[in-house]
């Protein structure tokens, strides 16, 4: 199975890109999940059913009516020409699901309730009922995490989600991780091997211990959250970014690329989203159309694969406007191998010291920070922060400086026999 995630700046129209690349690769033959919280334009969508018992139904006889029209400015009314019309519909090998972040909070609560009865009728709670349950600020990342946990259970060839926009959906791709730490921090699993001298404990203790319902249910959601972390880290899984050429366009893209470098996320391509034709009569248009070829020069110079995509003179409604803006689909043998690890260059003959070298392509000396955490590494950079385990040849070391040259972080440690194992 292969991920694609995609996201961009608010605006930039990633949704639709996101709707286009699905169709198109449904087209192809493929089994491809769509997963959006907003409406996928000319694509009907259908209520998340969850995890399926099994593998997914191949797609139907006759449902393949091959690649839509190549890349290219599209006939539509900014070329002068009446929208297209003669597309086929969507393949019955697209699935499209539209989460829904108000129905998955209160299905969670009210499973929490379920899961916590016994101590909430202990303390005398009133349990809350479905019909006044309002959803929460910041769930949206929750139902991204249980709906690819639940295509990561299913077999199908292509998923692509419409992740929030920049930075929020870094930060929720770094969520899998956050979480699983604070879970072993609180309810560490090695406690439920003691589970049989709880009640021992709690008699010595004089205080009642955690139940095993607990223990079960946080093994439980680390369960599902590794399953969406496996999922992030294979090589199969790529980001893909849609701006509209402007002069925020390359601002985001480097935000965008340091954020995902910290998290060890690879960047598939950035979609130049909505160019206006270069030839044109009009010189208001014609000027604008250079200037944003101008801020589309810069996001070649960056060095990320480039996708350019017409604009169609409006918004893009069927699914016969989205057929106009491939191709999209990423290639189904393009896989990639999976990202190395972070390199410690030993130095210590010619400089007394290992450097521990951390690829953040885009990132600015002014937005880095660096903490030292007992065996672990706390890195900043810019909205984004991430607490990184120590490779063990630098766990008995002492950072000594640090330096951002040409994209890398290059960390300096010296060995400190202080901290070194002590013989008995």
């Amino acid at each position: 199975m292969r991920t694609l995630l995609v996201t961009g700046p608010g605006g930039s129209g990633r949704t639709t890109i996101a709707a286009a690349t699905a169709l198109e690769a449904a087209r192809d033959g493929r089994r491809v999940l769509l997963l959006t919280t907003d409406p996928a334009p000319g694509l009907p969508a259908g209520p998340d059913p969850g995890p399926g018992p099994g593998p997914l139904p191949a797609p139907a006889a006759g449902a393949r009516p091959g690649p839509g029209p190549g890349p290219g400015p599209g006939p539509g009314p900014a070329h002068g020409s009446p929208a297209a019309t003669d597309a086929p519909p969507a393949p019955a090998g697209l699935t499209v699901r539209r989460l829904d972040p108000a129905a998955h909070f209160r299905r969670e609560l009210l499973a929490l309730q379920v899961h916590a009865g016994p101590a909430l009728d202990l303390l005398g709670a009133a349990p809350l009922d479905d019909d006044e349950l309002t959803p929460l600020p910041g769930g949206a990342p929750f139902t991204y995490l249980a709906a690819l946990r639940d295509a990561a259970r299913q077999e199908w060839d292509l998923v692509v989600a419409d992740l929030p926009a920049l930075p929020d959906a870094v930060a929720l791709l770094a969520l899998p991780e956050q979480l699983r730490r604070y879970l072993r921090r609180l309810l560490p699993p090695e406690r439920r091997a003691a589970r049989a001298l709880r009640p021992m404990l709690a008699q010595l203790a004089g205080v009642p211990m955690p139940p095993d319902g607990l223990y079960e249910a946080a093994a439980r959601k680390d369960a599902d959250l590794a399953a969406v972390t496996d999922l992030l880290a294979a090589p199969t899984t790529r980001v893909r970014l849609v701006v509209e050429p402007g002069p925020a366009a390359a601002g985001a893209l480097r935000t965008a690329r340091a954020g995902l470098a910290l998290h060890r996320l690879p960047l598939d391509a950035v979609v130049a989203n909505r160019l206006l034709p270069t030839a044109s009569p009009d010189p208001w248009l014609a000027d604008l159309a250079d200037r944003q070829r101008a801020h589309l020069k810069e996001l070649y110079e960056d060095g990320a694969p480039v996708r350019e995509v017409p604009h169609l003179g409006r918004d893009p409604r069927t699914p016969a406007d989205l057929a106009l803006l491939g191709p999209l689909a990423p290639d189904p043998a393009d896989a990639a191998a999976p990202a190395p690890p972070w390199p410690v260059e030993d130095l210590r003959a010619t400089e007394g010291a290992l450097v521990w070298r951390v690829p953040l392509p885009g990132a600015v000396k002014s937005d880095l920070g660096l903490v030292r955490r007992g065996d672990e590494l706390a890195l900043t950079v810019g909205p984004f922060r991430r607490l990184v385990p120590l490779p063990s040849a630098l766990r008995r070391c002492t950072v000594t400086g640090a330096a951002l040259r040409d994209g890398e972080l290059r960390v300096r440690f010296a060995p400190d026999p202080g901290l070194w194992p002590r013989r008995p």
